[in-house]
C-alpha cells in the first residue's frame, strides 16, 4: 500500500511509509522485533515478540498481516492487525525499534491501521499493565479505553478497545 505521511518532528521531518510484510521479511521482522521487546523480556522474563525463530515468524505473517514501518526508507518497527469478526479487527503486534520511539511513529501506525482497514468499527489490542508507557500511549495518545483484564502466567494484560 503506498501509504505515506510526513511526521513533522522538531525541525526534521520524517517520511513514514507502511510495506505489506511477506514471507521473505520474517528475518528483517525477527530483528526488528527482537530490538523492540529486548527490553520487555529483561523486565518481565518473558515477552512473546522476542526470540521469535524465522519459521514462527513466517507463521505469524499467515495469521496476522503484518506492515513493516519504514522512516525515511529504515526499517524501523512494524505493526500487524487482523480481522476478529465483522468490522472488528485486533491489533497483534506494533512494534518501534528503542532509537525511534517517542517521534510520533507509533500514533501514526495506529492512523494507519485505522485507514487501512477502513470499515473498522473497533479495534483491540492486548498489552502489560506493568507497561504504564503502553498504556498511556494508548489511552491518551490514541484514544483506547481498557475494557478488561486478563492473566498470562505471571504477566497481568489489559485489553484496550476504541470504537467509532
Amino acid at each position: 500500500m503506498g501509504y505515506n505521511r510526513p511526521i513533522q518532528e522538531g525541525t526534521d521531518e520524517m517520511e513514514i511509509k507502511y510495506k505489506q510484510a511477506k514471507k521473505e521479511d520474517a528475518k528483517l521482522l525477527v530483528q526488528i522485533y527482537n530490538a523492540a521487546f529486548y527490553s520487555d523480556y529483561i523486565r518481565f522474563g518473558t515477552c512473546p515478540g522476542y526470540g521469535m525463530t524465522t519459521e514462527k515468524m513466517e507463521d505469524s505473517i499467515n495469521v496476522y498481516p503484518k506492515h513493516i514501518i519504514l522512516c525515511d526508507s529504515k526499517p524501523v518497527g512494524c505493526v500487524s492487525c487482523k480481522s476478529i469478526g465483522q468490522q472488528d479487527y485486533e491489533i497483534g503486534c506494533l512494534c518501534i525499534i528503542p532509537e525511534y520511539q517517542g517521534k510520533g511513529i507509533g500514533t501514526q501506525a495506529v492512523k494507519f491501521v485505522q485507514s487501512f482497514y477502513d470499515d473498522w468499527k473497533s479495534l483491540t489490542l492486548i498489552t502489560p499493565l506493568a507497561k504504564q508507557e503502553n498504556v498511556k500511549f494508548y489511552t491518551e495518545k490514541c484514544g483506547f479505553r481498557i475494557v478488561s483484564r486478563e492473566q498470562d502466567g505471571s504477566v497481568e494484560l489489559v485489553r484496550f478497545l476504541m470504537e467509532r
